[in-house]
């Protein structure tokens, strides 16, 4: 494996540097890279991002700042691939187009999840693990399943977590419930 015209960032970590596949990318700082990761040319990580071990993030990708990649997440760049031209012969560069993926800040994206090329992930958004992302997804929008689809707004669901968690810190405290 290899760390190839890295454009890497003050304070990025790359947890194994001998178990990753990086060439022609920029990564932002302090983003931490986990191992078996690959990262394509002309591919941009932004600041304070998690990329999780086994995630492949092709050439065209962009993510911004603040965005969790889970464990073996895929993203894809051509919507027809294909090995061989119509004669034959082994592709190169020329012979397809490339589709460009975005994931806004803040943004996260679950274990084992596919990400279809073309699509943008919406700022905040959380795509479950498992998820198959062919579709564009709203800011704050929570999606799951195979195809993924709208279940709810994180926001909202975060707020519920949130006080759930403060009413439960409470009750412990005033010994209404153990620890």
């Amino acid at each position: 494996m290899a760390i190839v015209n890295v454009d890497l960032a003050r304070g990025a970590t790359i947890v194994q540097p001998d178990l990753v596949n990086l060439y022609g990318c920029k990564i932002g700082a302090d983003t931490r890279i986990g191992a078996f990761v690959e990262i394509q040319k002309n591919s941009f990580i932004g600041a304070r991002c998690k990329i999780s071990s086994h995630s492949f993030i092709c050439e065209g990708v962009t993510i911004e700042d603040e965005v969790m990649i889970g464990h073996g997440v895929m993203f894809t760049n051509g919507i027809y691939p294909r090995a061989t031209t119509e004669t034959g012969a082994l592709q190169t560069d020329e012979d397809w187009e490339l589709v460009t993926t975005l994931v806004k800040r803040r943004a996260s994206i679950g274990s084992n999840a596919t990400i279809i090329a073309g699509t943008v992930i919406g700022e905040g958004a959380l795509v479950a693990a498992g998820a198959l992302v062919s579709r564009d997804v709203p800011d704050h929008a929570l999606v799951v399943g195979v195809p993924a689809r709208v279940v709810g707004d994180v926001r909202e669901k975060e707020s519920r977590a949130t006080r759930a968690w403060l009413a439960r810190k409470q009750a412990t405290a005033a010994g209404r419930i153990s620890p």
